[in-house]
């Protein structure tokens, strides 16, 4: 599928929407050296559209871990869920930070599958998410 052309004004509502983190690991975007992307929340190859309601600001390790990827197996019972739909759900409801913030935390059986197929604890970002917290930058408030 072709990529579809999206404004640049479009762009900057979604990651203005987001407050500049990624929708998924929360990681700032001003602290990651390659460029944000907008992730269809249901892709394109299964019929979504590019609409702000089916649209997510994330850094490109989320995005990839995430490609077409709708659905994942909670860790804990094996049940294969939808991933965190950041249009639909309130991120606090499905995930926490651990008690040094560096690793998040699946609360519900979402939470937990989103985190295992995103990665959402891959050690670049706890890497980053160390750096954060001494400098005073990290857990976001969002």
């Amino acid at each position: 599928m072709p990529a579809e052309y999206v404004s640049a004004e479009v762009r900057r509502f979604v990651a203005a929407r987001a407050r500049g983190y990624c929708e998924y690991c929360r990681v700032p975007d001003r602290f990651v050296p390659d460029t944000f992307t907008l992730d269809h929340i249901q892709p394109r190859a299964a019929e979504g559209k590019t609409t702000l309601d089916n649209l997510a600001w994330t850094c490109p390790g989320c995005n990839s871990h995430k490609h077409t990827t709708t659905a994942a197996a909670d860790p804990q019972t094996g049940d294969t869920l939808p991933l965190f739909h950041p249009r639909q759900q309130r991120w606090a409801d499905h995930f926490a930070w651990s008690d040094d913030f560096l690793q998040i935390i699946g609360l519900t059986p979402c939470g937990r599958a989103t985190i295992e197929a995103l990665k959402l604890n891959r050690p670049e970002l706890i890497n980053l998410r160390y750096v954060l917290v001494i400098a005073d930058l990290h857990p976001p408030s969002l």
